[in-house]
C-alpha cells in the first residue's frame, strides 16, 4: 500500500468530470480522503477566484479548511506566476472571460501545489496535455441520476430532472465556449466509469488503481506509448482488409 502511494505521488492531480447526479462529487471527496490529497471543488475555486485581488496575508487571516487551501493555492500560483495581477475585481458569472481566467489560474495554482483532486471547472481540457494528471469521467443513466438528485437534494422528480439537465447544459456550454470541446468526448479522459453499475467505493478503488498504473508510465517516452507498442504484425491480413486496386493508366 505504501509503495502504491509512493508511485501515485508522482502524479500532480486527478480531474473528475461528471454528469450531474452521477455521484462524481462524492467520488471525488472519497478519493481525496483515500489518497490524502486536497479536494478542489466549486467552493474552493470560487473562494480563490474572489481572493485573486487580495494579498497573501489577507488570504491567511482565516483558518478554515477552504481558506487555508486557498492560501496554499495562491502561494503556489505566485511561485509559478510571480507577476500575477492581484488588484483586479473578478465578476463571478458563468460566461465571464475574467472568471474563466481566474478559474484557469486556480487550476494552475492547484496543480503547482501538487496532489489535488479537481472537480469540474474544465480542468480535463485545461490540463489535457499533462501526463502527470489522471482524467476521469463519471456517468450514469438518466433515471439513476434523477433518483440521486431527488434523494440528495430533496427535490420532486420533475424539479430534479430539470436541475440536472440545466447543470449538464451549463457544464457543456462552459467547455465548448472556452475550450471548444464537449465534456462527453471520451478522448479527454483516461477512464470513463458508469455508476449505474458500479458502486461509489468500487469506482474510487478503480481510479486509485489506474492512477498508480499511469504513474508508472510517466518515465516512458511518448514515442513508446500506444496500443501498437510491443505487438507483432498480424500473421495474415485481416479478412476485411482489401488493399486498394492499382490504378492502370488509361489507354
Amino acid at each position: 500500500m505504501d509503495e502504491d502511494r509512493n508511485t501515485s505521488a508522482k502524479m500532480c492531480a486527478i480531474t473528475i468530470s461528471r454528469e450531474y447526479g452521477s455521484g462524481g462529487g462524492e467520488i471525488a471527496a472519497r478519493l481525496a480522503l483515500r489518497l490524502g490529497w486536497e479536494l478542489i471543488d466549486h467552493e474552493v475555486v470560487v473562494r480563490v477566484a474572489q481572493q485573486l485581488h487580495v494579498s497573501q496575508e489577507e488570504a491567511e487571516e482565516h483558518d478554515e479548511r477552504v481558506e487555508r487551501l486557498a492560501a496554499r493555492i495562491l502561494n503556489s500560483l505566485r511561485l509559478v506566476q510571480p507577476t500575477m495581477p492581484v488588484a483586479v475585481e473578478i465578476p463571478l458569472t458563468m460566461d465571464s472571460r475574467a472568471f474563466h481566467e481566474a478559474r484557469s489560474q486556480v487550476i494552475e495554482g492547484a496543480v503547482a501545489s501538487g496532489q489535488v483532486v479537481i472537480v469540474g471547472r474544465g480542468a480535463q481540457a485545461h490540463l489535457a496535455k499533462r501526463r502527470d494528471v489522471l482524467h476521469v469521467r463519471i456517468v450514469a443513466p438518466l433515471e439513476a441520476r434523477i433518483v440521486y438528485v431527488m434523494s440528495r437534494e430533496g427535490l420532486e422528480r420533475e424539479a430534479a430532472q430539470t436541475r440536472l439537465l440545466k447543470k449538464d447544459h451549463e457544464h457543456a456550454r462552459y467547455l465548448e465556449t472556452f475550450y471548444h470541446r464537449h465534456p462527453s468526448d471520451p478522448h479527454l479522459y483516461d477512464l470513463v466509469l458508469n455508476t449505474g453499475i458500479l458502486d461509489l467505493e468500487s469506482v474510487v478503488e478503480v481510479i486509485a488503481i489506474v492512477l498508480e498504473h499511469k504513474a508508472r508510465r510517466l518515465s516512458v517516452p511518448t514515442r513508446e506509448l500506444g496500443p501498437a507498442v510491443g505487438l507483432p504484425r498480424y500473421p495474415a491480413q485481416p479478412e476485411d482488409f482489401r488493399p486498394p486496386q492499382s490504378m492502370s493508366p488509361r489507354k
